[in-house]
């Protein structure tokens, strides 16, 4: 096997109009609770995007290192990434400046964020449960609170309606990610 040294992977998004995706977000340390300690700026950095560039929260889970969402994009729209990019950037911009490595400062990052986030785009009915449970269950597997309903950084919260970060639920029948449509590039 030979190995691609100083070759960078030649990854495409895919860019399917109004798809249904799940997000994994970290923070660049994994012992951090930057998340909950700071979870008002998080709202706001989420209340602005969505203000500005619109899309329906499916669920949202946040924990003290990480995210995990599941959103439907817009009618027409596969632009999560610029979504992503104003959330992260909104959030770091709210908080101290802390020192930074020469890398970062090259790259004009706060140090905060790891660089890549994962995502998956949603295939199907059984595959949107299946993503649904991970983020309600999260906290409980976390050991952060006995039931999902009990944290309070989550869309599943039994207080949750009001919050930036939790809206209804849609039906599956109102979901557009796994209706045979083509990828556009």
């Amino acid at each position: 096997m030979v190995a691609n040294i100083g070759v960078m992977p030649n990854y495409l998004r895919p860019r399917r109009p109004g798809a249904t995706i799940y997000f994994e977000v970290c923070l660049q340390d994994p012992q951090s609770t930057l998340l909950t300690d700071e979870i008002d700026q998080l709202r706001s950095a989420v209340g602005l995007t969505r203000r500005t560039r619109p899309f329906h929260v499916d669920a949202w889970v946040v924990l003290p290192d990480q995210m995990h969402a599941i959103w439907t994009l817009p009618e027409g729209d596969f632009d999560y990434p610029t979504r992503w990019r104003q959330i992260k950037s909104r959030f770091s911009r709210g908080l101290p400046r802390a020192p930074r490595t020469a890398s970062q400062l090259a790259r004009r990052e706060r140090g905060i964020w790891q660089r890549r986030y994962w995502e998956h785009h949603i295939a199907s009915q059984s595959d949107y449960r299946t993503h649904m449970e991970i983020c309600r269950t999260l906290p409980t597997r976390r050991g952060l609170c006995d039931h999902p309903a009990d944290w309070p950084y989550s869309s599943f919260h039994r207080q949750a309606v009001g919050c930036v970060l939790a809206r209804t639920v849609p039906s599956p029948h109102e979901l557009k990610a796994w209706d045979g449509r083509p990828n556009h590039h």
